[in-house]
């Protein structure tokens, strides 16, 4: 079953998602213990909120982290 995303906290929980994606872009570009740190902070901040969204909607967490990054990635599918 696919997990629908909508309304604000979708929108949050992409937002989120997007930022951890930029920081682990800027890793890649300077390997820096700073942009390591940032990454693993927008990193951690992401799980958990897909965690608590997880039990709050009775899903899968693992399908709900895959249907965050699906829509964080490719919002025009």
């Amino acid at each position: 079953m696919a997990i629908e995303l909508t309304g604000e906290r979708a929108d949050e929980l992409i937002r989120l998602q997007r930022a951890s994606d930029a920081a682990h872009a800027a890793v890649r570009e300077d390997p820096s213990p700073e942009a390591w740190a940032a990454w693993r902070e927008r990193a951690g901040e992401v799980q958990a909120a897909v965690t608590e969204y997880a039990k709050e909607i009775g899903q899968p967490r693992n399908e709900v982290e895959a249907a965050v990054k699906k829509a964080a990635r490719y919002p025009a599918e």
